[in-house]
């Protein structure tokens, strides 16, 4: 898929490796690594998967794999995890309320 220069699209980009991250953190966590994703206005032609730079909103010029075209805004907090539904109920309880 071709995606013409000034689309807005969004990259991945590897911070640290796995091998590079701290040693004082969650072995789980270490073991992948750390990733940003960042949304701008792509600079020139280029391929989905294809390493390409951006300008943000604020001006940065950032390169890295392009992994959505036209990305949206969106914020959430994860799956339902049934177990956790109950904490509030169980400490409620505990504390006599």
């Amino acid at each position: 898929m071709n995606i013409y220069k000034d689309t807005w699209v969004e990259i991945e980009k590897i911070v640290l490796t796995s091998k590079e991250r701290a040693n004082n953190i969650p072995m789980d966590t270490k073991g992948t690594d750390l990733k940003m994703l960042c949304k701008g206005f792509l600079l020139r032609d280029s391929l989905l998967g294809e390493e390409a730079e951006i300008i943000t909103l604020t001006g940065r010029i950032v390169k890295g794999m392009i992994c959505k075209v036209n990305p949206s805004y969106d914020h959430g907090f994860g799956d339902f995890i049934p177990e956790i539904m109950y904490i509030g109920i169980q400490a409620r309880s505990l504390l006599g309320n």
